[in-house]
């Protein structure tokens, strides 16, 4: 295992709920501030990404983890992943009525193309 050089010094009170959180988890403390850190950045790169990239369509950046909890889709601990959502697609309409759902098992299972496609075609033959 390699040891880092940089010291971090979080305030006493953010550490001691860092620590609690951690232990909470069932993690080291530094595996938590790993994935904090990794998860702040991403968010970050994401909303950059967006601003330089505008879409036609609402995009959902699920911080908290409320809609990924709610669709079934909160993956805590697995081989393959901490703390984050199965991979999945959603075709929603208008209405905001989920189309087609597909819920990867791993963190490489994805939707066949196809099947998304097609939930696309029948979307757009509705409306």
């Amino acid at each position: 295992m390699r040891k880092s050089n940089f010291a971090l010094r979080p305030q006493p009170s953010l550490l001691d709920e860092a620590r609690q959180a951690a232990e909470a988890e069932g993690v080291a403390l530094n595996q938590l501030i790993n994935v904090a850190v990794a998860e702040k950045l991403s968010a970050l790169r994401t909303e950059k990404y967006f601003a330089e990239h505008p879409v036609s369509f609402p995009f959902l950046l699920d911080e908290d983890r409320q809609v990924t909890k709610r669709y079934g889709l909160y993956h805590r601990l697995g081989t393959d992943a901490f703390n984050i959502a199965h991979p999945a697609t959603l075709v929603v309409d208008r209405s905001g009525v989920i189309r087609f759902l597909y819920r990867g098992d791993g963190q490489a299972d994805r939707a066949p193309l196809e099947q998304v496609l097609d939930a696309l075609r029948k979307l757009q033959a509705r409306e």
